[in-house]
């Protein structure tokens, strides 16, 4: 893939992606290159972390995703699909390539533990689950 159509081409994942905050707060990061970065969003296909430059095009990257307040990590690969540029900085799409072990079952308890704390109105830790493995709604 040319660096050109990496920067152009928007990342496609056709399962809902969280914005990952809660209360303003960053909840979700990433640990690549030994540097812990922000997550902007997190799905069971991939998240998006704040980038300055483009990357390589079609780049695997080796990961751990932490989050707020909890010992636990999911560790596994992903391939960086595009960069978006903004003027107050970038950010890199990723979709994983693979996650360790248990990591996909521990990521769904993830993001339906973050959808319930999230939620607006009462829902059940079903439902939430739902919401993280169903369509994309937006």
């Amino acid at each position: 893939m040319a660096e050109d159509a990496l920067i152009e081409t928007a990342e496609r994942r056709s399962r809902q992606r969280f914005v990952a905050k809660w209360r303003g707060d960053y909840c979700f990061w990433a640990l690549i290159d030994g540097e812990r970065k922000p997550l902007v969003d997190l799905s069971l296909e991939g998240f998006a972390v704040p980038a300055g430059s483009p990357p390589r095009s079609d780049e695997c990257i080796a990961f751990v995703l932490q989050r707020a307040n909890v010992p636990d990590e999911i560790r596994g690969q992903a391939r960086v699909v595009n960069y978006l540029s903004a003027p107050d900085g970038g950010q890199v799409g990723c979709v994983f390539e693979h996650l360790d072990g248990d990591g996909q079952a521990r990521l769904e308890d993830w993001l339906t533990a973050h959808v319930l704390m999230n939620a607006t109105v009462p829902i059940s830790e079903k439902e939430a689950a739902l919401i993280v493995s169903g369509p994309s709604l937006i």
